[in-house]
């Protein structure tokens, strides 16, 4: 496999410059928000590039008129500003009215999690699956690599409907080949041995790997699925394979009890009245001001791969 890392974002911009070529129905807008892909863009389609400058609402609006005329539209922005600065906009503008007219308008945010890590929590993206979640009618794609990133081109231009793509901000190696992966299913089970399961999104899938990596070493055998499709959600798919476990761990660098990927697990298991016990890993009812990279910031909060075995291995003790 290869492990060269990459930028979500270039991947997924390289791909849409590359079928703008052929497609004169797709347009990229910008929050005055760069990067080295985005440039050619700019450079070689430029009565089909904006730039709206530093006001995400604007950006919302105007992505909303272009759908409204047939055209796809890929909006662009810091994850954190897109979606909270400009959460009326697309409520009102894309949840709301795609209920009576077909828009394909793709939310673009960069920065999920803790990606922009020493940025401090005006950054942070810990609330944008739990608040996205509320809206109808709006797909949410949480990739772990950039393989899903680079499939999920196509996907945005054939989906007829509001998408907001969370992409984390830093280059990260692939965990996928390009042939196996499902996006319709929505997740893939990387591990599937075990009696305790590990289900992550985004960055997170990265850390469980190594955390499972070392409990085999250590013959303790874990289950792992990567949820990269976190909205619409095939539940009785997802079900079948939850349920051959005893117990699953979630993990997201969110808070917890707050809506996001454990609350989907949660109601999940209680609408089919599971037994399977659940255990949340994330972030308290508080923001991160300690200062530091994303491995320290993890290590505080208890989210590294080693607070995850010590979970698993009490976990453990209490199946036995």
């Amino acid at each position: 496999m290869n492990t060269e890392k990459k930028a979500m974002r270039d991947v997924f911009i390289e791909q849409i410059y590359n079928r703008m070529a052929d497609d004169d129905s797709l347009f990229f807008l910008s929050a005055d928000f760069g990067s080295p892909k985005l440039d050619r863009i700019r450079e070689d389609y430029k009565d089909r590039f904006i730039n709206v400058g530093i006001a995400e609402q604007n950006l919302i609006n105007v992505a909303t008129g272009l759908a409204l005329e047939g055209f796809t539209v890929y909006a662009y922005a810091i994850a954190p500003f897109l979606i909270m600065r400009a959460y009326e906009q697309i409520r009102n503008n894309l949840s709301l009215l795609s209920h009576t007219h077909e828009i394909n308008v793709n939310l673009v945010g960069v920065g999920a999690g803790l990606s922009y890590d020493v940025s401090g929590p005006t950054h942070h993206s810990v609330e944008d699956i739990s608040i996205i979640r509320t809206l109808p009618n709006i797909t949410i794609f949480s990739p772990s690599d950039w393989v899903l990133a680079e499939k999920f081109a196509d996907y945005s231009i054939k989906s007829k409907r509001p998408k907001y793509i969370r992409f984390d901000g830093k280059p990260l190696p692939n965990i996928y080949n390009k042939e196996v992966v499902d996006l319709q299913k929505g997740f893939f089970e990387l591990a599937d041995r075990g009696e305790v399961c590990l289900v992550s999104t985004g960055y997170m899938t990265h850390t469980a790997l190594r955390a499972v990596d070392k409990l085999n070493k250590d013959k303790i055998d874990v289950g792992l699925i990567d949820v990269f499709l976190i909205k619409p959600v095939n539940e009785d798919m997802f079900f079948n394979v939850l349920n051959k476990y005893k117990y699953i761990i979630t993990l997201e660098e969110a808070f917890i009890n707050k809506g996001g990927l454990d609350s989907l697990v949660s109601a999940l298991l209680e609408n089919r009245d599971s037994r399977i016990r659940l255990k949340r890993m994330g972030f308290k009812d508080e923001y991160i001001f300690d200062m530091g990279g994303r491995e320290h910031l993890h290590k505080k909060n208890n989210l590294d791969e080693e607070g995850i075995i010590k979970n698993i291995k009490e976990i453990l003790k209490e199946i036995i």
